[in-house]
C-alpha cells in the first residue's frame, strides 16, 4: 500500500512539473510579454533592371540613365511611373542630389 502512495504521488508530482515548464516555455514568454519587439515586414524588392528600362526608354543618353535609375532604384526600392517627372510618387527618388545639387535620378 505505501508503494502505491508513492508512485501516486510521484505520479503527481512529475505532472506538476510538467505544467510548470509549459507554462514557463520560451515562446509562450514570447508571445505574453508586454511590448514585445515585432519588425514591419519589409516591402518586396523591385526588379530595378526593368523598371529603369521603362523609365529610361525614351532617353539620348539610355547608359547613363539606366545608370543613375538603377543607383536611385538600389536605394529607394521604388522608380517613379513613366518616363520623365511623376517624382512625387517616390519621395526618396526626387530627393536625391548630386554633388553639384542637381537631381540624380532621371
Amino acid at each position: 500500500m505505501g508503494i502505491l502512495k508513492a508512485f501516486v504521488a510521484s505520479l503527481l508530482v512529475s505532472l506538476f512539473v510538467f505544467q510548470l515548464a509549459q507554462a514557463f516555455h520560451p515562446t509562450q514568454l514570447e508571445d505574453a510579454s508586454v511590448g514585445a519587439y515585432t519588425p514591419a515586414p519589409t516591402p518586396a524588392k523591385i526588379d530595378c533592371g526593368k523598371a529603369c528600362a521603362a523609365r529610361c526608354i525614351l532617353s539620348k543618353r539610355p547608359n547613363l540613365c539606366n545608370r543613375a535609375c538603377g543607383t536611385c532604384c538600389g536605394r529607394c526600392n521604388c522608380v517613379p511611373p513613366g518616363t520623365s517627372g511623376n517624382y512625387e510618387s517616390c519621395d526618396c527618388y526626387a530627393q536625391m542630389t548630386t554633388r553639384g545639387n542637381k537631381k540624380k535620378c532621371p
